[in-house]
């Protein structure tokens, strides 16, 4: 239960819009008396929104991430990525500026293929924004630690790993868990919490640590 994490932001990735489920961000944001922002990534095929909005009603489905934030969203923006020579992929860069009682929050969500050229994308955006505290990028990168697309998003755009500062020798695997296992299955790790200290410096990561990972059987 989110609840009992207390969290203040949550950062989605393929979250969907269907007909029969309702759109998945505003409905969680909606139980835990949150506000949120969504960008739909899949379907983004001509350059007429448009026409991108009719294709996804077709198809009874649009997905892509969203921001679930305690504090209010004062601004927005959604930034198409590079398809790096792959039409159909369609990939987007979430980013919200979030109003705390500390000043103004920059907080990013996304999801890419772990293609380089996408995380040059991610890196060519970020630089445009200024962070007064701390800036959030929250995403699934579909790339390893030692990748050359984190390995990038670590240099060019000075991001620092949360979960590994906190936990240097805990492998943190999050993917391809077999949803019928009752035993953990993951064996690799493309999830990222991903932090650009402030304009200023300063500031220490206190703690990082997974949530809901482990297997049970719902009642």
């Amino acid at each position: 239960d989110f609840r009992a994490l207390e969290a203040d932001i949550l950062g989605l990735q393929e979250a969907s819009v269907s007909r029969q489920r309702g759109n998945v961000a505003a409905r969680l944001a909606a139980q835990l008396g949150f506000h949120y922002v969504y960008a739909p990534a899949g379907f983004r095929l001509f350059a007429s929104e448009k026409l991108n909005t009719v294709l996804g009603w077709v198809m009874n489905l649009t997905e892509g991430p969203a921001i679930v934030s305690r504090f209010p969203i004062v601004a927005w923006e959604a930034h198409d990525l590079p398809r790096c020579g792959r039409l159909t992929d369609s990939r987007v860069l979430l980013c919200a500026e979030l109003q705390t009682p500390w000043g103004r929050l920059q907080a990013c969500s996304t999801h890419i293929s772990g293609d380089p050229c996408q995380a040059e994308g991610v890196v060519q955006v970020l630089r445009t924004r200024s962070n007064s505290l701390p800036l959030l990028l929250m995403g699934d990168f579909n790339a390893t630690e030692q990748s050359p697309a984190m390995t990038l998003l670590m240099h060019e755009a000075g991001l620092i790993d949360t979960f590994r500062v906190a936990n240097p020798s805990v492998p943190g695997f999050t993917v391809w868990q077999w949803v019928y296992a009752s035993r953990p299955t993951v064996f690799r790790r493309v999830d990222y919490l991903l932090l650009r200290p402030r304009n200023n410096g300063g500031g220490r990561i206190l703690s990082s640590h997974l949530v809901l990972n482990t297997p049970r059987r719902l009642s």
